[in-house]
């Protein structure tokens, strides 16, 4: 009943050495085949069916301040999320009600998402560094009916109580007083009497996800529990496919995001695979590589961002106990710079993952069974039928900037906008949902990000996308990071305009500017290269760590 990668057996018997081999992309990608179950709960998959027995890991949490590490079994999580389902329960918390969670990677976090599934209820997962005005939106947007909250971001909760209509029920995790509100390990303890969870059809509500509000205010995505079984191909496909002994996950991404929550945790735990949690209150290359050898990490999602942050290590700590089995990535180009480091460094050939909220893990890579292109986010996952679309909503011709649209049914796709049927409806063109990423598919089927619909420049009549002139750019040697967008021009309309950070040892002067902008116009062209360049010290970024171009794009406005 669970959707794999698995070959289907009529195409073994039609090839009789597939049991020799790993079958190629297409032939993994024609046998696929979805088995959607009709009754399903998303918490009793992923622990309570692995919870036989009392020694199976979960869960590793890793102390960032002490690096201490404590385990927990499924069995344990299993009867704790039932006593705390119990609870919100017997505090007037039931079937349909959003739970929101501003958790940072915890036990505490992980508990509340298999509890809110188990009762039936709609988990809102909100990231802990939000400012008051950020959670404010997204807890009376979502009608919250409870809150889980550490005692770090308590007074940001406290603050907007009055301004919440819809909040009855705040629950601290902490280790000191909660004054009036419920104490977590409490809730625990006091809950009594036995629970059963409700039962669930696969397209009843479980999550609500805020967009990253990279094209305007965010917006939240409702998610049916059959989503995490949408999400199986793309994961097993990026990870090398079946799970193997001894393989153990972890990301920096935080489980407010549907890449750390969906691509991560909820997937190892269906597999009944251990999950490495901690947070790094800034994430910091070094400890990764120390936790990543600590802990003997076999499979890890780590962002763009993070990789090349780990790049500029000379030498990572643990180095020697690496036991990396698969890295996977996505949200920005990676490039050959990093995934030739990735190679030489880490011993992994990363897989490159291209998804949305509202439709994740759509397209990507996987280096067993397909060449990797270095720029392309890959080619479409087993089960997920996405296309590059033109004005018109038809597939774009080889090699022509199109739209990425992936088409529904799909178990993957987001239910609906939560409260607003009018961008729900704007998202489709027929059956095809649009992703607002613009991409070129070449003749073998791999698609190459350009960049958002509101990214594209047009500069003397030329489409140029910033993605390319960004990867360009991050291959000189002196560049760290680097972001594009288009400015205007009077005769050109627009001209392409780079902001770059420089290498640690590198200075920012006119003599770097002039070595960045020849090095990308001997590999790109002379109507891409940036005709102005401004070094920076940092970019303005979304919380789940992409490059916010729209900031820079108002910033450079404002000066103009």
């Amino acid at each position: 009943m669970i959707p794999n990668l698995i070959p289907n057996p009529d195409l073994t018997e039609t090839c009789p050495r597939m049991l020799l081999r790993r079958p190629s992309y297409q032939e993994t990608y024609d046998a696929f085949r979805w088995k959607i179950p009709r009754d399903y709960n998303i918490g009793v998959d992923v622990c309570d069916r692995h919870a036989i027995g009392r020694a199976r890991r979960a869960l590793i949490y890793h102390r960032e301040e002490t690096g201490a590490t404590t385990e927990y079994s499924f069995h344990q999580l299993k009867n704790w999320s039932d006593r705390l389902a119990a609870a919100l329960r017997s505090l007037g918390i039931d079937r349909g009600d959003r739970i929101a969670i501003v958790l940072p990677q915890s036990p505490e976090a992980a508990l509340t998402h298999l509890a809110s599934s188990k009762l039936g209820a709609v988990a809102v997962p909100l990231f802990c560094l939000f400012g008051p005005d950020a959670l404010q939106y997204r807890l009376n947007d979502s009608g919250a009916k409870a809150v889980f909250v550490n005692g770090e971001n308590l007074e940001k909760i406290t603050a907007i109580r009055s301004r919440l209509p819809s909040l009855k029920l705040i629950v601290v995790v902490t280790q000191g007083s909660a004054g009036e509100f419920h104490r977590f390990d409490e809730l625990l303890t006091g809950a009594r009497g036995a629970f059963t969870p409700v039962r669930t059809r696969a397209e009843d509500p479980a999550l609500l996800i805020y967009t990253s509000g990279t094209t305007g205010p965010p917006k939240g995505a409702l998610h049916a529990h059959r989503a995490l079984l949408g999400h199986l191909p793309g994961v097993e496909f990026s990870n090398n496919f079946a799970p193997q002994p001894g393989d153990c996950f972890w990301t920096p991404a935080d489980w407010a995001w549907v890449a750390g929550l969906m691509d991560v945790l909820l997937p190892a735990w269906h597999h009944g695979l251990p999950v490495v949690a901690g947070t790094f209150r800034k994430f910091d290359p070094e400890r990764a590589f120390a936790l990543m050898g600590q802990h003997r990490i076999r499979n890890a999602l780590i962002p763009p961002t993070a990789l090349k942050m780990m790049r500029e290590v000379p030498e990572p700590r643990n180095r020697n106990r690496f036991s990396l089995r698969s890295i996977f990535s996505g949200g920005e180009p990676l490039g050959a710079e990093v995934l030739d480091w990735a190679k030489g460094t880490l011993g992994v050939t990363i897989n490159e993952v291209y998804g949305q909220t509202e439709a994740n893990m759509v397209v990507g890579s996987c280096h067993e069974v397909m060449g990797i292109k270095p720029g392309s986010m890959g080619r479409p996952i087993p089960g997920h039928q996405v296309e590059v679309i033109g004005e018109d909503g038809s597939p774009a011709p080889a090699g022509e900037i199109g739209e990425i649209s992936v088409r529904r049914p799909d178990p993957v796709m987001f239910l609906e906008y939560w409260k607003n049927p009018r961008a729900t409806q704007e998202k489709f063109t027929g059956d095809w949902a649009r992703t607002g990423d613009l991409a070129r598919r070449d003749n073998d089927g791999y698609i190459w990000f350009v960049g958002r619909s509101d990214d594209l420049i047009t500069s003397s009549s030329y489409r140029i996308g910033p993605a390319e002139v960004e990867e360009s750019i991050l291959k000189h040697p002196d560049v760290s990071m680097a972001a594009v967008i288009g400015v205007p021009h009077a005769i050109r309309g627009a001209i392409v305009k780079a902001f770059v950070k420089p290498k640690p040892h590198c200075r920012p002067t006119p003599e770097l500017r002039r070595s960045i902008q020849e090095f990308v116009k001997t590999r790109l062209g002379s109507h891409e290269y940036p005709r102005e360049i401004s070094f920076v010290e940092s970019f303005p970024m979304t919380t789940s760590g992409k490059i916010l171009r729209r900031k820079l794009r108002k910033q450079e406005e404002e000066k103009r």
